[in-house]
């Protein structure tokens, strides 16, 4: 469902190193600015509007075989010169949703990086080095890709060398056995994403990129996974300089180091491989399929089976006591997300049969909030919403037990990063956002991953399908949102020239929200009636935050 944010000039191979041979002094030839020379070999990409573009590029070895289950290593070297004009194949995932292609192939840890046109440069002058946006992709650590996100918008527009990343994703990259080595703790995907980073650092500056100025963002998982990256300071320090987390709220309780294993367990056990002395062969023998076919059973019935877990070096603590104590990677952020987000889901819950009418509302708050249903059922009366759904879809999408997807969580989080480092808190609101899905009979609005066609127009869930164009107005708020972004990336504080004054996140009323033809502060602990919320679960905002107990 996911959609899936957001220059060279003659110069630059002179400054990378050796990106071809260097031409004759009595010749005045321009290098070729498709091919690139990486440390591992050359790459030739292709011409797209006013961008320079190189695809499907190896970072890691295949973790395949034995390396299935392992640490990444990197890539090996390869002879002549590498066809970088197509993606390369997505992780291994089902279909989801019925919008993204299935995969079966785990040779997949590629990146994409976009550069604008190298321009002429002034003779004897080099080319200047461009901020880096590394983009991580999500889908709840189990779908997506990079294949998904058109880099050349947010590339171009705002003077960007832009990255995207594949990383291994549910069983392969996110699961935790007592066989399979401890040290990662099963989050594997997250240790592909810093060799992914390992791979920028060295080898940017070959595309005009400056790898001391790499901004790392993401939205959903990739927003939790760049929430990882940061609560992992120690392995992640000197890889990027900035962070910009896009709905997910860093601060959710991660599951448990134990828990991670009995999920583990059940896996091997369906798999017929619960034999403790050959289990991690017998996992690895396993076909692609064999192992989709279980995952999928197992995260039916846990959403968050295959996420991060806690007590391993990818994941030493928990969000909330890394971002209250101040033991994260200390980086200026971006942070925040959209205003009704978990309407999305409601609208999924109607297509699959659930009535949410004025006489199962009740008992829906019931089911989420426990005994303080008819009290949140009173702050949010039915009446006062378009339609009931769009009722709880609000209600959801302000606070929810243990829901990363919810605003005063959103507001949590920044207000922990900002007695530390300089956080810029946001809202997306524009309700006209392209929709992501049949019409539900009801106002999604400003739903999970709606923001993502304003960084990456024409974005789709499915890589062979074109998504549609913004309307005009929302056209002109996404330029203004990659102006901001773009500022952020360049200098770490989003500050375009004509555009209103973002502050730090010091107080609720600092949240820029972001609407057609309005971009201004708000009080959104008021809009989202986090005050509500606070007094009836003292707790749930804490860094010792429980879910509340379900009926």
């Amino acid at each position: 469902m996911l959609k899936a944010l957001l220059l060279l000039a003659s110069g630059l191979l002179l400054a990378a190193g050796t990106a071809l041979a260097a031409p004759s002094p009595a010749a005045d030839v321009q290098p070729d600015p498709l091919t690139v020379k990486t440390d591992r070999g050359v790459v030739h990409g292709a011409a797209g509007p006013g961008v320079r573009e190189f695809k499907g590029i190896p970072f890691a070895l295949p973790p395949v075989g034995e390396r299935r289950f392992a640490p990444p290593e990197p890539a090996a070297p390869w002879a002549g010169v590498l066809d970088a004009t197509q993606y390369r194949s997505a992780c291994p995932q089902p279909s989801r949703y019925g919008l993204t292609d299935a995969s079966d192939d785990e040779n997949c840890l590629y990146l994409n990086v976009t550069a604008p046109a190298p321009a002429p440069a002034a003779k004897d002058s080099p080319a200047k080095k461009r901020p880096v946006i590394v983009w991580i992709h999500g889908g709840a650590y189990v779908g997506g890709s990079s294949n998904l996100y058109p880099l050349d918008y947010l590339s171009r527009t705002g003077d960007l060398v832009v990255v995207s990343i594949n990383y291994r994703l549910g069983v392969l990259g996110f699961m935790a056995h007592p066989a399979l080595p401890a040290a990662h703790g099963g989050s594997l995907g997250l240790e592909d994403q810093r060799e992914a980073l390992r791979w920028v650092k060295r080898n940017i500056g070959a595309f005009g990129g400056d790898p001391a100025n790499v901004t790392l963002a993401g939205e959903s998982a990739g927003a939790a996974s760049v929430c990882m990256q940061l609560i992992a300071a120690e392995q992640s320090r000197g890889l990027f300089q900035k962070a910009i987390v896009q709905s997910l709220a860093c601060d959710v309780p991660l599951e448990s180091a134990a828990g991670a294993r009995r999920t583990g367990e059940q896996v091997a056990k369906l798999l017929h491989c619960d034999d403790a002395a050959a289990a991690a062969a017998c996992l690895r023998s396993k076909s692609i399929h064999e192992i989709l076919d279980v995952q999928g059973s197992v995260a039916s019935a846990n959403p968050r089976a295959f996420t991060p877990s806690l007590g391993s070096i990818s994941v030493p603590r928990q969000g909330a006591e890394a971002f209250s104590s101040g033991r994260f990677l200390r980086v200026p952020m971006i942070n925040g997300g959209n205003r009704d987000e978990m309407r999305l889901y409601v609208a999924y819950a109607i297509g699959a049969g659930q009535a949410i009418t004025s006489e199962t509302y009740p008992k829906l708050l019931a089911s989420i909030y426990g005994d303080v249903g008819p009290e949140v059922a009173a702050e949010y009366p039915p009446e006062k919403f378009p339609a009931v759904p769009s009722a709880l879809g609000t209600v959801e999408s302000d606070f929810m037990p243990g829901g990363a997807l919810s605003n005063c969580l959103y507001l949590k989080s920044g207000a922990d990063a900002s007695r530390y480092v300089p956080v810029y808190e946001y809202e997306f609101a524009d309700r006209h956002a392209p929709p992501e899905m049949a019409d539900p009979g009801f106002e999604m609005g400003a739903v999970h991953a709606a923001e993502l066609p304003y960084f990456f127009p024409h974005i789709s869930h499915n890589s062979k399908i074109d998504g549609p164009d913004l309307e005009p107005s929302s056209q002109g708020l996404s330029e203004a949102m990659v102006a901001y972004w773009s500022s952020f990336a360049h200098t770490g504080s989003p500050a375009p020239a004509g555009l209103p004054a973002w502050p730090k996140y010091r107080a609720a009323s600092d949240v820029m929200r972001f609407e057609p033809g309005e971009v201004h502060t708000f009080d959104a602990s008021a809009e989202h009636h986090c005050g509500f919320w606070q007094g009836h679960y003292p707790d749930s905002l804490s860094p010792n935050a429980r879910p509340i107990a379900r009926r």
